[in-house]
């Protein structure tokens, strides 16, 4: 009987340092076509978030309207769709499904004016770079548009 019969093959059979390469370009490669893709498509879908959020705030705002008879003042801030503000009758709050006033996709509090310039009362996100105006991700997303 051969003393190798247990053992077909003496060598372990792998991949060669030159395969591993040609496989680590080839995924390099095409990380760098698709991960642009993807970042955009990322960033557009922050904005869309802040759009879907700022509708979700400004049916509460007009829901503490028509309960309190006035939209709440720039002191009282959003925090008045949450917690009843001192001196406020007819509140039947909070307005918002999960008791907090979020903040924007790029971590930024909502600006809340009321008056408004634009509407009864405007409010906004100044996108990623949180300063007015730019384009991209850095657009401003706003309630009056």
């Amino acid at each position: 009987m051969d003393p190798n019969s247990a053992h077909p093959s003496r060598y372990v059979h792998g991949f060669t340092l030159l395969e591993l390469l040609v496989v680590l370009v080839i995924l390099g490669l095409l990380a760098s076509l698709v991960g642009p893709q993807v970042l955009r498509h990322v960033g557009s879908s922050k904005t869309q978030t802040a759009a879907l959020q700022i509708a979700e705030l400004s049916a509460a705002l007009d829901l503490y309207r028509l309960e309190v008879g006035r939209y709440p003042s720039e002191q009282e801030g959003l925090e008045a769709l949450v917690k009843q503000p001192s001196g406020v009758s007819n509140w039947n709050g909070p307005y918002l499904k999960k008791n907090v006033v979020r903040q924007d996709p790029w971590g930024n509090p909502y600006h809340y004016d009321f008056p408004g310039k634009h509407a009864a009362f405007d409010l906004y996100s100044l996108g990623a770079d949180d300063r007015t105006g730019g384009e991209g991700e850095n657009r401003d997303v706003v309630s009056w548009e």
